[in-house]
């Protein structure tokens, strides 16, 4: 169990200053004296993914505009967090991702369409949660931290050296799920990183309307786990910070709270009109804190990134999104039975005799076309 700490003891807990950042905007390496670059192959894997990532984003927005999606909270600026939180993670690891999270879902190795399909508007999930290591995405702020915490908490009565990572965004904090989330995790020392997506906005209301602490991150301290602040554009940055709180988890160290530093280039969702809350300038001038451009020139300036492997990476994109797109565009088959298959183990009368009706509606149609 947590023990108390001294003063002493809890200021070691308290984030940066200032976010971790290994590449900068321009490109350029700054070294930093607690974490390592990633390696050459760890930084191509993860730029790769990036091209993929984004292009996902691009089709599934395209999708929606076309009617095959929903609806899409494009997480456009925010590849990187989502490719380093899927990397950061052994195969048995497990990812409780948030409604913006598809990018990272799809990096941990669900086909792209079946990570679609809770977003088209169907009664289920889209993939089977247990062949990924990947929990059903949450529509509801913060509820998948409390799954993520009570799945540790098994984890570690089972004994096995599974580690947890909960991903939210900034608004999640101002949910009490997150203090109770973060609270049991804390007391109980169990292996779970919780990554919050700061993108400065829940949907309409800025942070500044949200917390009155210096961080998001600042917060761990009051829970008695270390907090960490990262530049949630440098993917070198995210997973150096994130592969440090794994092992700790992993460890049995307990858990960490990270704050990623991003920003949302894109509305909530398409649904949302963000130009009511939000000027253009200030959305144009995170445009130059790209995650994609700013690996990219350092693998160039490297020489790790040929014109040609660009171009594979590209074409790898274009097919992902091409099969993602056959798939949305396909009508899918639709069995009205559905509706009751799946509500109760055994059926209750009313909703048997609702089905009926339902039946008798079918067949009268079907006798009629």
């Amino acid at each position: 169990m947590s023990r108390l700490r001294s003063p002493e003891t809890a200021t070691a807990l308290l984030p940066r200053d200032t976010p971790v950042q290994l590449v900068t905007a321009a490109g350029e390496h700054t070294p930093d004296p607690a974490y390592a670059i990633p390696t050459d192959d760890e930084l191509i894997r993860a730029y790769s993914s990036l091209v993929t990532g984004r292009r996902i984003n691009d089709q599934c927005n395209a999708l929606v505009r076309q009617g095959r999606l929903a609806v899409y909270p494009s997480s456009n600026g925010q590849e990187a967090c989502q490719i380093a939180a899927a990397l950061a993670l052994r195969e048995t690891d497990w990812l409780f991702p948030t409604y913006r999270d598809s990018v990272a879902i799809i990096s941990r190795g669900v086909a792209p369409a079946e990570a679609m399909v809770l977003l088209r508007g169907d009664w289920h999930s889209g993939y089977d949660p247990h062949e990924h290591c990947v929990a059903p995405q949450a529509t509801p702020l913060a509820t998948q931290l409390l799954h993520a915490v009570g799945f540790a908490h098994a984890a570690k009565l089972r004994g096995e050296d599974t580690v947890v990572l909960a991903m939210c965004g900034d608004g999640a904090t101002s949910e009490g799920d997150f203090h109770e989330a973060m609270n049991f995790a804390a007391v109980f020392e169990l292996p779970v990183v919780f990554f919050v997506q700061n993108n400065e906005f829940a949907i309409s209301v800025p942070l500044s309307r949200q917390t009155a602490a210096p961080s998001l991150a600042h917060k761990a301290i009051g829970y008695g786990m270390p907090g960490q602040r990262v530049d949630g554009n440098d993917v070198a940055a995210l997973l150096a910070v994130l592969g440090e709180a794994v092992d700790r988890a992993r460890a049995g160290a307990g858990p960490t709270l990270i704050e990623a530093h991003t920003y949302r280039m894109l509305a909530h969702t398409n649904a949302d009109d963000d130009t009511r809350y939000r000027e253009h300038e200030a959305v144009q001038a995170w445009t130059g804190r790209d995650p994609l451009t700013r690996v990219r020139t350092l693998l160039r300036e490297r020489g790790l990134l040929s014109d040609e492997a660009e171009a594979q990476f590209t074409e790898a994109a274009e097919r992902t999104a091409a099969d993602l797109r056959a798939t949305m565009h396909a009508e899918p088959e639709v069995d009205p039975a559905d509706l009751f298959r799946h509500v109760f183990a055994e059926q209750p009368a009313m909703l048997d005799a609702q089905w009926r009706m339902l039946q008798d509606e079918i067949d009268r149609t079907e006798a009629d076309a």
